[in-house]
């Protein structure tokens, strides 16, 4: 067994302050490894890297088709976005379109990610509700799916009919059986995989087209479509999945997960990216993808929301740059 490799340093005054050590694996649509740092065969938490397989179900079934759905929708069952006003109401909207609203949803409240938002909650003394959530959109993708259904309400549950679909799904797109599951922060069931299996998911997101090959295969397309359709949706301003996915001029759909996991899909290539850094750290995370697209030639190193990843300055509270966090030049 292959252990975790350094991934990205932190420098100050010319020496090494710190060093994230993890994973990261590329799949083609067969599965094989491509090219691999650490171990393959590392069991994770894919955490939010995954909600477009969680979606999965919502498509495939004709769930999202028969609510009226549309790839704004399709987007926001993929995100993790920031709470902004942009995504508050159109999950409000959608919520709204089905006879339901934010006391249906499972997520819990969390505050605002959105600076102007948060300022204006806090003036206005305005607490956060689970429209706010970073998960709300995958949420209401849920809650479709249980109306379609005919489901009970607690769509959260590991035996609801919900989660025993994206399972399958989960099981069939990283080709094995999931050895165990965690609850995330949006009390959902998260399914554990390997490396090797995360990055094979997404490899067959990668090879999927929304007009040809089976439902699933039909339903892949269209999520990865939307997401790189409306990357402002999946995250928000200044977040990395945001503008690296603008970055890459529609070639690519990218998407992290809680505790330093990122993962891209590649159609162009063919290929699918899983990244694990094992502390969790989102700096450290967010440099290694950059360096990897980098590497695979889905993003130039010279774009500067690449730049503020991949080698990003460490400045005091005078403003003044006292180091860098920057990936390991092996990585790109």
């Amino acid at each position: 067994m292959s252990t975790a490799i350094v991934m990205v340093e932190v420098q100050r005054g010319g020496l090494v302050e710190s060093r994230h050590r993890g994973h990261a694996v590329v799949c083609d649509a067969s599965g094989a490894v491509v090219a691999a740092w650490g171990d393959p065969d590392a069991v994770i938490l894919p955490r939010s890297s995954v909600k477009m397989i969680q979606a999965l179900p919502l498509v495939e079934s004709g769930a999202a088709d028969r609510a009226g759905l549309g790839v704004e929708q399709l987007a926001l069952a993929c995100a993790s976005h920031q709470g902004a006003p942009l995504h508050v109401g159109k999950v409000g909207d959608w919520l709204a379109t089905l006879g339901l609203d934010e006391s249906h949803l499972r997520c819990g409240a969390q505050p605002t990610r959105d600076r102007e938002e948060r300022q204006r909650m806090l003036r206005a003394e305005e607490a956060p509700c689970q429209l706010h959530n970073n998960c709300s959109g995958k949420h209401a993708g849920f809650l479709t799916l249980t109306r379609d259904l005919g489901a009970g309400p607690e769509y959260n549950e590991i035996d609801h009919p919900v989660q025993v679909a994206v399972r399958a799904a989960f099981e069939d797109v990283t080709g094995a059986a999931s050895p165990t599951f965690g609850i995330d922060g949006c009390s959902a069931p998260n399914f554990a995989t390997t490396m090797q299996g995360l990055a094979r998911a997404m490899a067959r997101f990668a090879v999927a087209r929304p007009d040809t090959g089976d439902a699933r295969g039909r339903a892949a397309g269209r999520l990865v479509q939307a997401m790189m359709a409306h990357p402002d949706l999946v995250a928000g301003q200044g977040r990395a999945c945001t503008e690296l996915m603008q970055a890459t001029g529609g070639k690519a759909a990218i998407k992290t997960g809680a505790e330093g996991v990122f993962t891209a899909i590649l159609p162009e290539q063919g290929l699918g990216v899983a990244l694990k850094i094992e502390d969790g750290a989102a700096r450290a995370s967010e440099a290694a993808i950059a360096a990897l697209l980098v590497r695979l030639g889905v993003l130039q190193a010279d774009d500067p929301a690449v730049r503020r990843r991949m080698a990003a300055p460490v400045t005091n509270w005078r403003g003044i740059t006292t180091g860098e966090v920057r990936a390991v030049p092996g990585l790109f």
